[in-house]
């Protein structure tokens, strides 16, 4: 079956979703696989005008947010693709694919939405529980936005959801709902992010009704 074609957007951003080939870890130490992406997120924001909103990175999957001024998300991604798992391949060895097929991404044109999205994102590392909070995960932008650590990821922080440090990460911090949380998977989906209806009253909720968790 055909992939259907991207949305492509010069305003809005994206969340991006890749997982390794079946579901396996990344075949070397994750500190190795933060360099290889480090490097490669930092080009593609110089050679295709990408601004990075956050980056995840899980033992077998990465989170990515970010947006495309120049409408380019094919390109930029194709490229942020191919050679991550080249180098991935080279440093463990490895001659078969490291992803399970393409990426996946998905418009998001709602402030409240995407500041839900950010959140699920971020917390990633919590719902695993491989990580107690959001600023102690090591594989994520978080740390080096907040001023923790060096960030050798250029990375853009939205000033509507960083108003104070205190603020910011006692929001991060605050668990979900679990049917809130699974509204947002299933979201994330779909070419754009849009919440279904529910099933008993037949009606989609907006954005508003949909509270930022």
């Amino acid at each position: 079956m055909p992939r259907k074609n991207r949305i492509r957007s010069s305003e809005f951003p994206y969340h991006i979703s890749a997982r390794c080939n079946n579901k396996d870890w990344f075949a070397i130490p994750l500190d190795e696989v933060w360099e290889i992406f480090s490097r490669y997120l930092y080009f593609i924001t110089i050679a295709y005008g990408v601004e990075i909103h956050a980056f995840v990175l899980m033992n077998n999957h990465y989170h990515l947010i970010l947006s495309t001024p120049k409408s380019n998300i094919e390109e930029a991604m194709c490229y942020l693709q191919r050679e991550t798992s080249r180098c991935l391949g080279q440093a463990s060895d490895r001659i078969n694919h490291n992803f399970g097929g393409a990426y996946n991404a998905c418009l998001i044109t709602d402030l409240n939405y995407y500041s839900n999205v950010y959140k699920y994102a971020l917390r990633n590392p919590i719902s695993a529980g491989i990580a107690q909070s959001v600023e102690e995960y090591a594989y994520s932008t978080l740390r080096g936005l907040l001023g923790f650590e060096h960030l050798s990821i250029p990375t853009f922080a939205n000033e509507e959801l960083f108003i104070s440090t205190e603020r910011t990460l006692y929001w991060l911090n605050s668990p979900p709902r679990i049917d809130d949380n699974e509204l947002i998977r299933k979201a994330l989906k779909r070419r754009e992010f849009q919440i279904k209806r529910c099933r008993k009253s037949g009606k989609k909720p907006s954005s508003e009704e949909f509270r930022i968790l």
